[in-house]
């Protein structure tokens, strides 16, 4: 009778060691002590389990799987862009999904069942996290995941690439305390991503460090699309006190707000200067053009990209842990107050 195949996990136990620990020996990852590499080895060639080396293995379909939150949004297609360029360019195909339900994290059950049908040799995760079950499942598979720009703190063995969003939600109030204003707002995201958390720690910083008070009511809570600015400006509005400039921590956000304001019978930036976050294409083209805060969504995606190449071929990253930075590009959407 034949032996039945036994899982990375009770692999794991038998040696002694983590999950991630057998899946590098599994992927040929140098970064394993030889003793324990030896005994990981031994183990997993009894159970019939193959190292994948260099090559990429004969079983897998040459896929890249993207999982986006919102296939809708216009940073969506920045990072679509990214990512097929660099896997076009290694010869992989990019298989792009969804996960659905707005106020989900992480796809549901029917993708891990459907992305080992497919076959997939990486997973790339914007904005998403997984599962302990599913991680476990991708750890069996042998499918090496990096994530983009996480919605939480991502596991140790998980590699990721973001943005400095602290510093750059201190630059654009910086950017606002410069040209005197005082009365400065922030509309954040939802408080539970780690992103929108930094980007409204970056404007509490930048105003303590001037020595200005949040007046009440100045920080607004959004979920980065553009009806929620356009809510949170018309509250703006309504306070005793008005602020003269918003920091909208998302592009769309910061249209948004264009529209509450144009129905004020407000100017921007004569009656209001606003700062925006992402320096997605409608920044450019939006009346006025948008000052903004740029996350370099292209080259997030193209670096994760090239980290999860890595990890299929079975290489050792230089760093799990990558942020990009985000410079300020002033345009018309912010004057002196």
């Amino acid at each position: 009778m034949e032996q039945q195949r036994a899982t990375l996990a009770e692999i794991a136990q038998a040696a002694g060691v983590s999950i991630p620990t057998v899946s590098k020996v599994l992927n040929g990852r140098p970064d394993v002590a030889p003793a324990t590499r030896h005994r990981v080895q031994t183990l997993l060639d009894a159970r019939g389990y193959t190292a994948r080396g260099t090559a990429r293995p004969a079983n897998r379909a040459g896929l890249i799987d993207l999982v986006l939150r919102d296939l809708g949004s216009p940073w969506a297609m920045q990072i679509i862009d990214g990512v097929e360029e660099l896997a076009y360019q290694a010869g992989f195909g990019v298989v792009v999904s969804a996960v659905h339900g707005r106020h989900r994290t992480r796809p549901d059950r029917r993708w891990t069942e459907q992305l080992a049908a497919r076959r997939c040799n990486g997973v790339l995760l914007v904005l998403s996290d997984l599962s302990p079950a599913q991680r476990g499942q991708l750890e069996e598979l042998g499918i090496p995941v990096v994530i983009i720009d996480p919605a939480g703190q991502p596991p140790a063995d998980i590699p990721s690439v973001g943005a400095t969003n602290w510093a750059g939600g201190r630059a654009a109030t910086e950017h606002l305390l410069d040209l005197g204003h005082h009365r400065i707002a922030v509309i954040g995201g939802p408080p539970t991503v780690p992103c929108s958390r930094a980007r409204v720690d970056g404007y509490r910083a930048a105003m303590d460090a001037a020595g200005q008070r949040v007046p009440t009511g100045h920080v607004r809570t959004g979920d980065f699309l553009a009806p929620s600015g356009y809510r949170e400006t018309h509250a703006l509005l309504d306070l005793a006190r008005p602020p003269t400039a918003i920091f909208a921590c998302s592009d769309e956000m910061a249209l948004g707000a264009y529209e509450a304001l144009y129905e004020r019978g407000l100017r921007v930036p004569d009656d209001m200067s606003v700062v925006g976050f992402d320096d997605l294409d409608a920044a450019r083209w939006a009346v006025p053009p948008l000052t903004t805060i740029r996350q370099p969504l292209t080259e997030m995606a193209a670096m994760a990209t090239r980290m999860l190449l890595s990890l299929v071929n079975g290489e050792e990253l230089a760093s799990d842990r990558i942020e990009l930075a985000t410079p300020l590009v002033v345009r018309h959407s912010t004057r002196p107050c």
